[in-house]
């Protein structure tokens, strides 16, 4: 064989300039000790442990058996698209029709098609941080360039419009809003969002504004951004972590028709259609909206008393934590264990047994993400473990 059969492949500078996420190195590093029989307790996951309510499941399987197997449209099914534009009217404000609607594999697919069909090389985009890893890496991976828009802990991590505006230029294109937000459960308040409408209409800015956490909120008002500037605004959701579907994949968009035509031309040449299974499924979380509503009030409960006894006990063990409005993350400052986020994550992990995600990725130095995507027990034990570490 020769030398030049034997070499690896030649990467493209695109997929040599993508750094691995965060999560997902802890977590596969979690379950290599957890395989060697180690005891390890992950709280870096963001997914709920609640199981896909019934109503849903019943709905997957009546599909099944029904035939509903084969390819749907590109943009997701008609009754689906109806359901969803129905959902936005009711729940949000948001008048989208249903052409205006698109369905996609998970909310990530829906942000990638967003910002492939909207950015070129040298755009500008606006992110808030902490941010979700995902952003900016989806971002540049267009050619574009991510730029940070900086909140504090000291805060809660409130986004000061007058930050943002700061750092509109001629290149800057979007505005991504996240609220509530991953990493920090921040929740944007409606002066803020007013506010951030206003900036993206005199500069003739696109808001893309993820809101998957949208109903997990505890005492916040929620408000979806498109309400103020519904003609800037591509709304993106999903039936992920409320409905606890994250395995069946289905996101979707809302906003102008020439973008969403624009997603479902991208969509078209790369995954086509969302699962048929999940679409009918989401389908049945959307139309019987009340029997839906009680599984989220449950959960919320649920993840509101979480969230108390896990601020208060991170604080109480001299990790500064702030109290989120919304989804089911923590931001712990964990300089008590290291001054470095990275080595705390290890330290966290190897001694006391504990998984989180290290904030580097979320530009968030000095601190760690928590998820509350866990049963009470086990964060009465997850705090016992960190206070035997953080007690040195």
């Amino acid at each position: 064989m020769s030398p030049q059969s034997e070499a690896a492949p030649r990467l493209s500078q695109r997929a040599l300039s993508l750094k691995p996420s965060s999560t997902v190195a802890v977590t596969s590093r979690a379950l290599e000790l957890q395989r060697q029989g180690v005891d390890v307790i992950s709280m870096s996951v963001g997914e709920p442990d609640f199981d896909t309510p019934p109503h849903v499941k019943a709905a997957a399987i009546r599909a099944i058996e029904g035939g509903k197997t084969k390819y749907t449209a590109v943009s997701g099914i008609p009754e689906l698209r109806e359901a969803i534009s129905a959902k936005f009217r009711r729940e949000n404000g948001l008048e989208y029709a249903p052409s205006a609607v698109t369905v996609t594999s998970g909310g990530k697919q829906a942000l990638f098609n967003a910002f492939f069909a909207l950015l070129d090389p040298g755009d500008e985009v606006l992110i808030p941080a902490p941010y979700w890893v995902s952003y900016p890496e989806m971002v540049a991976l267009t050619g574009a360039v991510p730029v940070a828009v900086p909140t504090t802990p000291e805060s809660g991590f409130a986004l000061d419009p007058a930050e943002l505006e700061a750092r509109v230029t001629s290149r800057t294109r979007l505005i991504v809003l996240n609220s509530p937000g991953n990493p920090t459960g921040a929740v944007f308040p409606p002066e803020v969002l007013a506010e951030v409408a206003r900036i993206a209409q005199k500069y003739n800015l696109l808001i893309v504004t993820d809101e998957m956490y949208e109903h997990l909120v505890y005492g916040a008002e929620q408000v979806s951004i498109g309400t103020f500037a519904p003609e800037h605004t591509l709304t993106i959701n999903g039936a992920s972590k409320a409905y606890a579907m994250t395995g069946w994949r289905i996101g979707y968009a809302g906003g102008p028709q020439g973008v969403i035509t624009a997603m479902n031309a991208l969509q078209s040449q790369s995954t086509s259609n969302a699962s048929s299974i999940g679409q009918y499924a989401t389908l049945a979380a959307l139309e019987q909206h009340e029997e839906t509503a009680r599984f989220i009030e449950m959960a919320r409960t649920a993840y509101h008393a979480r969230r108390d006894r896990i601020v208060a006990g991170l604080n109480a063990l001299g990790l500064p934590t702030p109290t989120p409005q919304g989804a089911f993350y923590v931001m712990a400052d964990t300089r008590a264990v290291h001054e470095n986020e990275l080595e705390a994550a290890r330290i966290l992990l190897d001694e006391a047994r504990v998984a989180v995600v290290p904030g580097t990725d979320f530009a968030a130095p000095g601190q760690v993400r928590l998820s509350y995507a866990t049963g009470m027990d086990t964060i009465e034990e997850v705090l016992r473990r960190i206070g035997e570490v953080a007690g040195r």
